[in-house]
């Protein structure tokens, strides 16, 4: 029997299966995601609206989830930060201070150098040309009151302490004539007898006024120099005097048995290792020195009573080698008056006849070194500045450090 087709829909082509909708579709959205018209989550429920359908906190937090927070398009669709502009990296900068610090070596280096060429043609200079200072020209403009600064060991080492370095100061004060008289400011505790007895000699044959300002010290052979002024000022408490001489002989050889140590003298005479202080002396040795002693003190208490103007056994009898204090002194004649620096100044003027116009210098030892400090110190003006490196530049050349 045949077949009745007549009703019989045709057989339509097998489709694929269609994939199932994301949970949370309705009916039109499953539909148009199975065409491929919608992608997923594109009509996914705002985060703002699922927030207030579901407090923040309770219980739902999966539903949550499934409505798309957290999976890939909701996240770059509400949460992706705003793209930053990108700008191009700027170049580092260098670090100058390795330069810096370098520059800083170098100029030390050469300064340091400079001043060690200098210094040493000073001392070579100060050999040949031993003691010669000067005043600048110009320093001195109508009447003068000089002050030399006598400070320090009295000995033989080329500065105003010393004989040669008084008498170029000295020197200076006596040829110009606008220097009418000294100031010499005192603060020593003495020194080497026989450089004291120079310096007063010195004074002595100066032909202006010279006034001490006595300091702190003025002892000894500083004294013995300040004996030859025409006026002594003090201090209440300065101390001063000390007129006297002393040799020191220290014996080390008890010390020496003690540690083993044994030294032989080879000496041309008996006594000719008697004060290296290996051995003791012998009586005649002490009774030698102490008239060598004797005869040295003699001198300066002549000194003292020549330039004070009293009496050997005045001035034999105040030279116990002990100080006195500035009025002690005033009372027995060792200085004039009690008063400071300022009043010494206007003493001088005074002897001089210079009334109250006059002006004050001080006399220093002039060397190379000291005229490279004095243009490091110069005002930092322009027109200052360049005069100072012209001097500085003209110095170095006649030194011989740039050529």
């Amino acid at each position: 029997m045949a077949e009745d087709h007549t009703n019989q829909q045709p057989q339509q082509p097998q489709q694929p299966p269609q994939p199932a909708a994301p949970q949370g579709f309705d009916a039109q959205q499953s539909q148009a995601y199975a065409q491929g018209q919608a992608q997923p989550f594109a009509q996914s429920q705002p985060y703002g609206q699922a927030q207030a359908q579901q407090p923040y906190g309770q219980p739902g937090a999966q539903q949550y989830a499934q409505s798309g927070c957290g999976q890939q398009g909701y996240a770059q669709q509400y949460y992706a930060p705003a793209a930053q502009p990108v700008y191009a990296a700027s170049a580092p900068k260098k670090n100058m201070t390795p330069w810096i610090v370098l520059g800083v070596i170098l100029f030390a280096v050469v300064f340091c150098f400079t001043i060690g060429a200098m210094s040493c043609s000073s001392a070579v200079h100060s050999l040949s040309n031993f003691g010669m200072g000067s005043v600048e020209e110009g320093l001195t403009d109508g009447p003068t009151v000089a002050v030399i600064d006598i400070s320090g060991t009295i000995q033989y080492d080329g500065t105003a302490c010393s004989p040669e370095g008084l008498s170029s100061l000295l020197d200076q004060a006596e040829e110009n004539d606008d220097i009418e008289a000294v100031v010499l400011r005192v603060d020593s505790g003495g020194g080497t007898a026989t450089a004291g007895e120079e310096m007063a000699e010195y004074v002595k044959r100066f032909s202006k006024p010279v006034v001490v300002s006595s300091a702190s010290m003025n002892c000894s052979a500083a004294y013995e120099i300040s004996s030859q002024a025409d006026l002594i000022y003090v201090n209440k408490t300065t101390d001063i005097g000390a007129i006297g001489t002393v040799m020191q002989v220290t014996d080390l050889s008890e010390l020496l048995d003690k540690l083993g140590i044994s030294v032989d003298n080879i000496a041309s005479a008996e006594s000719k290792d008697s004060s290296y202080g290996t051995r003791p002396l012998t009586d005649e040795e002490r009774a030698y020195y102490q008239e060598l002693i004797d005869v040295t003190n003699e001198v300066f208490v002549e000194n003292v009573a020549e330039g004070r103007s009293m009496s050997l056994d005045a001035a034999r009898a105040l030279a116990t080698g002990l100080p006195f204090t500035g009025e002690q002194a005033v009372e027995n004649g060792l200085a004039d008056e009690v008063g400071v620096f300022d009043d010494a100044i206007e003493a001088a003027a005074q002897l001089a006849g210079l009334g109250s116009d006059y002006n004050v210098i001080t006399l220093t030892q002039s060397s190379d070194l000291g005229s490279l400090m004095d243009l490091l110190s110069e005002s930092d003006s322009d027109s200052a500045t360049s005069a100072a490196a012209a001097k500085l530049i003209e110095l170095l050349k006649n030194e011989g450090v740039l050529s």
